[in-house]
């Protein structure tokens, strides 16, 4: 519909109903009480309906339905840019929502069916889907700055030097970066000029000469094969089991989403995990 389609049904129904459902200024609009209440409680209904509607006009065998998926920026390159034009074409009913966000949020409470993270940060009692393979946390720097601060040659160089740092919620300290050589494990405390919550952001300071990134390996592999970042600590670098599909044990998975959860399970080359994740020794 247009602005001024739509517009007009609204005020139609508010001269039905005699209350006015949006509060309008000349540089926004807002709901108002009464409109609050009737998107609670006729949303659902309405929503039903589509659905239905869609269940109608699909064809024998076609799956309909809405998945709501939350992902860190780093899915977006790894995982979705792959994932979601394929599986929209082959299901191109199923209607798929997906909140981009570094930081960890209750998935239940916030009406997703599933999220995309690193294994380490996935509760225990989820359910996982292996979507790509293991890969290196990696210490990079532009040549740039390595020529001007020295390349570290040990975990407590760090502590010497500018980091571009990451942290995922206001609250918390900056996330330590973890390394690690045989059996022996370094969690530094790093710091820097810079502290955001955006990877895109961090590897974009990082090539521009601002300091030292940590990040997953396939993430900057393009600014390394162009000579724009170089790896460093090289015998110190974790290896972590990378990005998995999760979602709740006892979740009540509609049609759409088991297909999404199959179709991403097969393309991507993973495996499902049905038991309980083990803790990490």
């Amino acid at each position: 519909m247009s602005t001024s389609a739509l517009s007009q049904s609204v005020r139609q129904l508010e001269a039905r109903l005699g209350l006015p459902l949006l509060a309008r200024t000349s540089r926004s609009v807002a709901l108002t009480d009464s409109g609050q209440r009737l998107l609670q409680n006729a949303g659902p209904a309405v929503d039903q309906a589509l659905e239905s509607l869609k269940v109608v006009t699909a064809r024998p065998g076609e799956v309909t339905g809405r998945v709501r998926i939350t992902v860190p920026r780093a899915a977006v390159p790894l995982i979705l840019v792959r994932l979601l034009p394929r599986f929209i074409e082959r299901h191109p009913k199923v209607e798929v929502e997906v909140s981009v966000d570094d930081h960890l949020v209750d998935m239940v409470t916030e009406g997703y069916d599933a999220g995309i993270r690193l294994v380490e940060a996935i509760d225990r009692d989820m359910i996982h889907v292996r979507l790509m393979g293991e890969c290196r946390l990696v210490v990079a720097g532009a040549p740039s700055y390595l020529k001007r601060r020295g390349v570290p040659q040990k975990p407590e160089d760090l502590l010497q030097h500018e980091c571009v740092c990451m942290r995922w919620t206001k609250s918390a300290e900056p996330w330590a970066w973890e390394l690690e050589r045989g059996k022996r494990n370094w969690r530094v405390p790093v710091r820097g000029p810079v502290i955001t919550n955006d990877s895109g952001l961090m590897r974009m300071l990082g090539s521009a000469g601002v300091g030292l990134i940590y990040t997953l390996e396939p993430l900057v592999a393009d600014e390394i094969e162009r000579g724009l970042l170089r790896v460093v600590l090289d015998g110190y670098l974790p290896t972590v089991p990378g990005l998995f599909l999760y979602f709740p044990s006892r979740a009540q998975v509609s049609p759409a989403f088991k297909t999404f959860v199959d179709f991403a399970r097969d393309l991507m080359g993973g495996n499902a995990t049905s038991s309980k994740r083990r803790a990490k020794s």
